[in-house]
Parts: structure tokens; sequence; C-alpha cells
């Protein structure tokens, strides 16, 4: 998950989706909320959480799709990436801003699931512990691993493989002629559609692995975002109005579990996210008004990636230490409610306390001084 926020030429961190000429994009930071709070929607709606009922059922229907928040998150990474590429960065400070962005709040969020299934009579084996810790758990085709510790981290290894490549794929990708970036960006799409295709040739249960965790598979939709960064800066992007986007991002999130279940994860709504991001980045570019460029919009973006880190913890603890497992409905949504402002909380103390110490210290730009 995560658009990794850039930092300006101080010491402190820049806001979220600062370029390197100072634009910013507050709305799409206000926007990493919401793919984070679908992706909560989506485990709590499959948590069990909720007795069988009318109501569990309409928000399992409703909350079902919340899992294409990932690939939302994949498609604004390259994206804000690229959009906040500094000329003349090399590949070791960027790679040193990633890990100063990400890392802390992992081993801590890591910590606290550890915590939690010790504290519920479970262990970590060796294996599953030292993949989260570096990161390369998502490479293993068996979700014990994959999903061992604190089960959202998979996606931090897809984002820890595009970081790696990143800052050889940007010069690439950059030496596109702008004419022909759109046929490239269709042509990951076409890939992201012939990915539920051509997992028909592996067994029936690597299917979810390589569709929906895998690395390679999941960069198709960060090369996306870096293509559609490239198609606004070099000034093809369509001036599509965001409204009309967002109603093809709705309807595309309504009818995705009408699909095939290897099609719902990033197929159905590539497209309608690869046109929502640059057509918000381009409204924040001309000071367009949005609710989601509001103090408290872009609060709940900065603080989205402990928010997403942590809240499956939270709703696990919550449910074994209450025993709330097919509760009725009062006390399920009551639950649910506080389950939310306890993944709140503890994002913002995260975001404050870990977070942006950690890019201040680590992420900051080096200066050499004279000997």
């Amino acid at each position: 998950m995560s658009a990794v926020e850039a930092t300006d030429r101080s010491d402190r961190p820049a806001p979220a989706g600062t370029r390197a000429d100072g634009s910013r994009l507050p709305s799409l930071t206000g926007l990493r909320f919401v793919a984070a709070f679908l992706v909560f929607c989506f485990h709590i709606s499959i948590s069990g959480l909720l007795a069988p009922s009318s109501a569990q059922h309409a928000f399992a229907r409703t909350a079902g799709a919340g899992a294409v928040g990932v690939s939302f998150f994949f498609v604004l990474s390259g994206f804000v990436l690229t959009w906040s590429a500094r000329p003349g960065d090399t590949a070791r400070a960027f790679w040193r801003r990633r890990a100063a962005k990400i890392y802390p709040n992992y081993v801590v969020a890591f910590v606290i699931s550890v915590v939690g299934l010790y504290a519920a009579g479970h262990t970590v084996g060796v294996l599953v512990g030292a993949a989260n810790l570096g990161l390369v758990q998502a490479w293993w085709p068996d979700p014990g691993v994959y999903f061992g510790a604190n089960s959202v981290s998979w996606s931090l290894a897809c984002e820890a493989f595009f970081y790696a490549l990143f800052p050889a794929l940007l010069p690439v990708l950059s030496r596109i002629r702008p004419e022909r970036l759109w046929a490239c960006a269709a042509a990951c799409v076409v890939a992201v559609f012939a990915v539920p295709v051509v997992v028909r040739l592996l067994p029936a249960e690597r299917h979810y692995w390589f569709v929906y965790i895998f690395p390679p598979v999941r960069l198709l939709e960060f090369l996306l975002g870096i293509l559609m960064a490239l198609v606004v800066k070099s000034g093809h992007w369509p001036r599509i109005p965001v409204w009309s986007v967002a109603v093809l991002v709705v309807g595309a999130y309504a009818v995705t579990p009408y699909f095939p279940p290897d099609a719902e994860t990033s197929a159905v709504t590539v497209i309608p996210f690869a046109l929502l991001i640059p057509a918000v980045a381009v409204a924040d570019v001309e000071g367009k008004r949005s609710v989601w460029r509001s103090r408290s919009a872009v609060w709940l973006g900065e603080i989205s990636f402990a928010f997403y880190l942590i809240h499956q913890s939270v709703i696990v603890d919550l449910m074994r230490g209450l025993d709330a497992q097919g509760s009725a409905s009062a006390k399920a949504w009551t639950l649910t409610v506080g389950a939310l402002a306890l993944s709140v909380a503890l994002a913002g103390l995260m975001h404050r306390f870990v977070e942006v110490p950690a890019m201040r210290r680590f992420g900051r730009r080096r200066t050499r001084h004279p000997a």
C-alpha cells in the first residue's frame, strides 16, 4: 500500500504529494484515507464479527470489494513517487527516504501484532518473522507466510519491490515519447486484464496468491501510476472532470463483486483509479475546491499508512479480547466504531511519534561539509 510522501529540501518532511517544484496534491492525500477505510470495512466484513443477518449480508455486499483499496494505493504510489521525483536524486537517497518513511511504523505494527498473537496463545515462527521483517513475505505462495504475523503487511513487501526498481524504472519510462505514453498505459491495463486469464495455467491453490499477492503482478499497477504521472507532466492529460471519473469509480466498485474472484482485486477498478488519480492531481494543481483537501481530510490521509498497518490487529485483538465472534448487530456495530476510533488514535500516535521523527532524522537530505 501507501503512496509515500515526498520530502522537500529542508530537514523537515514536506506535505504529502509535494513535487520538486512545490506543487502540492492535498486531495490525493485525503483520498488515501478513503482507500484505507475501504480496506478496514472489508476486513470487518470477513472477520466474523457480525452474526448472520440481513444487515450483515448487506454490509458484506457493500464492503466486499473493499480490498480494491490496495490497488488504489499501488497506482497512487507510482503516481506520487513520479510526481515528487527530484532531478539528480540518487538511488541511495531515494531508498533511504523510503526506508525512513515505512520501516519504523512497519516494525511497530509488527511488534503489536506479535504481542497480540502471543497473548492469544499463538506463536510466530522464525520463517514468518524473518520474512515479515525482511519485507519478502509476499514472495512465498503460502498464506501462513504472506498473511503471517501482521496480515496486511504483505502489501509492503510489494511496495519494497517497487521501491527497489523505481530508480531504474523512472529514467527508462521517462524516455518514452509523450505521444506514446497513453499507448503504454493501455498496455499496462491490458496486462492487468490478462492476469485473471494467465492464472488459469497455475494450480487452483495458487490463484489467489498470484493475482493478489505476487509482487511482479502488482507491479503492473505501480507502473500504470508512473505512466499516468508522466502523462500529466508531459501536458497530454485530457482534463477529464473529477466528478465524472468519481462516478466511474463508484460504478466499478459497485459491480466488482459480480465479477469472477480473480478479476475482483484490481482488473475491474484499475482504469477508474488510473483516471481518478491524475484528474484529482490536476484539480489540486489548479487550486480547485475539494472536500478531500480540507485540514481534517489531509490529516487522516497523513496517518493512513499507520492506520492501514494497525487496523487489522486492532480488529482481531478486540474480537479475541471481548469474545465478540458472531455478535448481534448492536454490539457488532459498536465494536466496529470502537475499532475504527482506536485504529485512528493509534495511527495518529504512530504518525506523530514514530513516522515524523524517523523522517526528520533519516529522511533528510544529507549535506556534506568541507573538511
